[in-house]
Order: C-alpha cells, then sequence, then structure tokens
C-alpha cells in the first residue's frame, strides 16, 4: 500500500502494509484462508542477513463465508529497512472439495494463485491504519462535524427552554474533551493487550457518554442551571453527534460488522479483512438519528421540560438497540448474560420513563 504524504517518506520507523485480494468459494461451508508473504529489500546482498531486510511472515482469514464476493487480506511488516521492497505472497490453504454434481466425482476448487509485487515502506503508524476501503481521516472527521452539531442544537435548544447558552456551551466543550479521555479508558479496559499503545488504541462511545454526561452535571450543579432541563435539551445533540459520527467508523474501519454472503451487505473492511458486511456502524448511525429527531420533537413540544425524563428515555432507547446490535458485531462482547441484563434494565427505565412523560402531557 502506498501513502501520498512526501513530509512522512523517510520519517522512522519504517513498514510496509500488505493485501493479498481473492474471491471467495460461490458455495459450501466456511473455510479458512491463510497467505504466506516473504520480503526481500531491493538492496540486499547475500551477506545481509538483518532481519529488517528480510521478513517472512502469514496472514489468515479464519472464516471465508462462500458466496461473499471479493475479499481481500491485509497484513503489515514494521521496523523494516527504508527504501523499495519485493513481495511474493503464496497461498498455502485452499477452499474446500465440493461436489461438481455431474459425475458424482468432488472437484476441486481452483487454487488461489500465487502474486508479486514490488513496492516502497512508508511510516509505520499509518501502515498500521491503512487498508483497502478505510479512509485515513474518516473518523475524526465524522466525529469532529458530529461534535460540532451536537453543541449547535444543544444550543439552540437551551435558548428555546430559556437556558443559559453561552455557560452550558462552555460546560459541554470541556465534557467533550474530558469524555474523550474517558472514551479511551474504557476502550483500553476492555482491550488490556492494547495498554502500551495509547495514542493508536481504539475509543469507546459508552466511555464518552459517561465522563461528558458526568462532567455537564457537575458543571450545572455549580453554576446552578436546571439539571433536569439541561439534561433534557442535551439529549438530542448528544444522540445527533453520534449519529452523525458512526459512519466515520464504517470509512474508517472500527467496529465492522459481521461477513456476509447477503445482497444487503456492503463491502468494507476492519483494517485485516476487507469483505462484504452487514454495515452495523449505519444501523446505528440511522437508529441514533431517529431517536435524536424523536428526542428534539419532544424537547420543543413541553414546556417547561420534563426534569430530565427525555434524556432518560433517549438514552434508554439508544442503549438498548445498541445491545440488540452487537451480535452483528465481528468482535463479540466477553460478558455472558452482561448484554441480556443492559436490555431488561434499559427497556424498563425507557418504559416507565416514557410513561410518566405521557402521563403528564
Amino acid at each position: 500500500m502506498s501513502f501520498g504524504c512526501d513530509a512522512l517518506t523517510d520519517a522512522d520507523p519504517q513498514g510496509l502494509g500488505l493485501t493479498y485480494w481473492f474471491d471467495a468459494a460461490p458455495e459450501g461451508e466456511p473455510y479458512p484462508v491463510t497467505v504466506r508473504f516473504i520480503g526481500q529489500h531491493a538492496g540486499t546482498t547475500q551477506d545481509q542477513s538483518s532481519t529488517d531486510h528480510t521478513f517472512d511472515v502469514q496472514a489468515t482469514v479464519d472464516h471465508v463465508t462462500p458466496g461473499s464476493g471479493r475479499i481481500a487480506l491485509t497484513t503489515r511488516v514494521l521496523d523494516l529497512a527504508p527504501g523499495q521492497w519485493q513481495v511474493n505472497a503464496t497461498p498455502v490453504s485452499s477452499p474446500p472439495r465440493q461436489s461438481s454434481g455431474t459425475s458424482g466425482q468432488p472437484a476441486q476448487q481452483p487454487a488461489l494463485p500465487d502474486g508479486s509485487a514490488t513496492g516502497t515502506t512508508t511510516f509505520a503508524p499509518v501502515a498500521r491504519v491503512r487498508a483497502p476501503g478505510v479512509r485515513l481521516g474518516a473518523w475524526p472527521a465524522f466525529v469532529g462535524v458530529g461534535a460540532v452539531m451536537a453543541l449547535i442544537t444543544q444550543a439552540l435548544l437551551a435558548g428555546h427552554h430559556r437556558l443559559p447558552t453561552l455557560s452550558l456551551l462552555v460546560i459541554s466543550f470541556v465534557a467533550s474533551l474530558l469524555g474523550i479521555v474517558g472514551a479511551k479508558l474504557y476502550y483500553l479496559a476492555g482491550h488490556r493487550e492494547q495498554k502500551n499503545n495509547l495514542l493508536l488504541a481504539g475509543m469507546s462511545i459508552q466511555g464518552f457518554a459517561l465522563v461528558a454526561i458526568a462532567t455537564v452535571l457537575l458543571g450545572s450543579l455549580i453554576l446552578g442551571i436546571p439539571v433536569g432541563r439541561m439534561l433534557d435539551v442535551t439529549a438530542p445533540g448528544l444522540l445527533l453527534g453520534m449519529s452523525i459520527g458512526r459512519p466515520g467508523c464504517f470509512f474508517g474501519g472500527c467496529c465492522a460488522g459481521i461477513p456476509t454472503a447477503s445482497r444487503w451487505g456492503l463491502w468494507s473492511s476492519d483494517r485485516e479483512v476487507g469483505v462484504r458486511r452487514i454495515p452495523v456502524q449505519l444501523i446505528e448511525s440511522a437508529s441514533s438519528g431517529t431517536i435524536a429527531v424523536t428526542a428534539m420533537l419532544a424537547v420543543l413540544l413541553t414546556y417547561p421540560a420534563t426534569g430530565g425524563l427525555i434524556f432518560v428515555a433517549a438514552i434508554a432507547a439508544n442503549t438498548f438497540i445498541r445491545q440488540l446490535l452487537f451480535p452483528l458485531r465481528e468482535i463479540q462482547r466477553a460478558t455472558a448474560h452482561g448484554r441480556a441484563l443492559t436490555m431488561a434494565v434499559t427497556g424498563l427505565v425507557m418504559a416507565a420513563a416514557l410513561a410518566i412523560v405521557l402521563s403528564g402531557n
């Protein structure tokens, strides 16, 4: 993979991003595919045996879904000597045997072909996140736009409910910054193998929401802003920001859905395997947007606000739907009963909040 940024051409450390493309078998049971990549630096001589001038690595797709179409298997090799490399790719496993349907004799699927390519190293942190279908900068761009729209929405609704708009905006801005820290820490709590890679580790929307909401609550109490009304005018913007930010995950290669052979699947990547997948990020974006619009209408139609019940109902509904969508993600949750318990609690909270709001109107 190449990267068009001359400023990072010679920056250390250097690495290579390698992708092998192949087509899934048209039918049958899921099967693994392993590809061996052997690379040699273009300037290597026979007396150079250092590990940064040659490499021999393997990459595996554990479950190729038959009928899922074109697949891109990506791996990275880091800490290499900079410059040009020659790489050969050799599949070391093949699709399974299937019946030919004519003579009754088993027929072997066509063997996956070998491949070769010549490429130049790039800045290793870039190589870590580059892959076919992944757009560099997509995640911060979408999340940044979502944060701005969330603050604008909150300010407009705060003015409608005669809350101190400027003070609330300052609190929310600080809460957003602290929320980023919370998102990192929450993610690392569930991915402890990445604890030594803080900058490149992912983020969790749950961690962001917990820290940001706690900060807004504390700031509102300190400045004497009515907490219930503040929460209600905050909910639509928070969910709108989530809705806008989620497509950044789709284009950025995180929170990927499970592979599928369905015609409704969309080709996307988790930065290692590009394949047709259930677009769970876009489904979650649509659900968050729907809840945001519903909450916004409720805030506009209720004056004074409902003492925070709109916020409670909206966040509970969003959490409930997220739990429904978790099985569609490629990386499954480790907890055995947490998902069912969370759905039960949020379902009851949502129903109770809506009942109180409707009975009061």
